[in-house]
């Protein structure tokens, strides 16, 4: 059993059945002995992109992550503190709650992104298909 956080892209992939996602993951997140959370940092980040234009999803992250039976992980004051000091130059404050909410909770934190990826310091789970390229 793995308890999993997933980053915003690999909610959306997950929804959109996108190609980009590994086969590693999409089995990791459909597994029922897995628990599967959704940081409350990543329907904030979905609807300050979708109204920048930068992303398009229409309808409610929120909905998507109950329809999909996964697990809401606030962020605690503690995640916001552990978030400010992680000794890493990465400044996305999305990422960073992320990792520290990892951290902290012991979750695997499944994404895409380079950045993470390099960041030692927290258990992952690579997301992105090696075969897809980002376009």
């Amino acid at each position: 059993m793995m308890d999993l956080l997933l980053d915003t892209h690999v909610l959306l992939w997950w929804d959109q059945d996108d190609g980009q996602l590994a086969h590693a993951a999409r089995e990791a997140i459909a597994d029922p002995e897995n628990r599967v959370f959704v940081s409350a940092a990543t329907p904030w980040e979905i609807a300050i992109k979708a109204r920048k234009g930068k992303l398009r999803f229409k309808g409610s992250p929120v909905a998507l992550i109950k329809a999909n039976g996964f697990l809401p992980l606030p962020i605690d004051p503690v995640h916001g503190e552990a978030a400010g000091l992680l000794e890493w130059s990465h400044p996305d404050p999305f990422d960073r709650v992320l990792v520290a909410q990892a951290q902290h909770e012991k979750l695997v934190l499944t994404h895409a992104d380079p950045a993470i990826r390099e960041f030692g310091d927290v258990t992952q789970l690579w997301a992105r298909h090696p075969q897809v390229r980002k376009p």
